[in-house]
């Protein structure tokens, strides 16, 4: 097959434009369908078109959990983690437009960590001599661009983690050089624009913590072995149920 011979999708069948084709292991596909496909999935090339097909399926499925997930909680500036308490369930957003958007909604249990990095960068600032030579200033002065990533490890098929900016673009922060003192005393990283995307993945770290410890512990109950016990209200020995109610008259009782 020749380099510009007609090609078609082995998803969705239709013919594949130029420069429109997304090689698999072990066929072609187009970009339309491509597209649909898990945006923190990147192991395209290594899938196969029977593969494809089951992710496009639970892509149509996740469709439906978009359509029912009520947002409780809100982190972030663009990108955003957004948490549906009642359900227990969360996603990260790239877009205000969550059905044309469809990201992959989670149950809390698929979380097995979260982390904040902090990337630094330092740009000197120059001044030009009359001849045109660069030369610091003395004393020196400099520029500090920031960006706070979040990256949160799941249990998924498709992905293992998803990396989001906390920030919509790079934090710069320089001191007001006009100012010899405050330029001196200067700490980027003490300052309330810096201190806020910190505080802000420091809180989505505590609460996804919150989440495992409280998944954690669910389990452990869940497990345990049932203890009788002695219903105060009606005196009956029980064995509590789900809920931690009598299994006679449905008092809760302590385990």
């Amino acid at each position: 097959m020749g380099l510009f011979d007609k090609k078609y999708c082995d998803v969705c069948g239709e013919k594949i434009g130029l420069f429109g084709n997304r090689k698999l292991e072990d066929g072609n596909l187009c970009k339309e369908c491509a597209s649909k496909l898990s945006y923190w999935f990147d192991d395209r090339r290594n899938s196969t078109v029977d593969e494809i097909r089951a992710q496009l399926d639970y892509r149509s499925a996740n469709l439906e959990k978009v359509k029912n997930f009520n947002v409780t909680r809100s982190f972030g500036r663009n990108t955003k983690l957004l948490l549906d308490e009642d359900k227990g369930l969360f996603t990260v957003a790239r877009t205000g437009k969550l059905l044309d958007e469809n990201p992959d909604i989670l149950e809390y249990a698929q979380v097995t960590g979260c982390d904040l990095a902090i990337d630094e960068d330092r740009d000197e600032e120059m001044r030009e001599l009359e001849d045109g030579k660069e030369v610091s200033y003395n004393p020196p002065r400099y520029t500090w661009r920031y960006n706070f990533t979040m990256t949160i490890q799941v249990n998924h098929p498709y992905f293992d983690d998803m990396h989001f900016n906390l920030n919509s673009g790079s934090l710069e922060l320089q001191p007001d050089y006009r100012n010899a003192f405050a330029a001196r005393s200067f700490d980027p990283r003490k300052q309330p624009q810096y201190l806020e995307y910190v505080k802000m993945g420091e809180e989505i770290k505590a609460a996804f913590t919150a989440i495992r410890t409280e998944q954690r512990e669910a389990v452990a109950a869940a497990n345990a072995p049932k203890v009788a016990v002695v219903c105060t209200a009606c005196g009956a020995t029980t064995m509590p149920d789900a809920n931690g109610c009598c299994e006679y008259c449905g008092t809760p009782v302590k385990r």
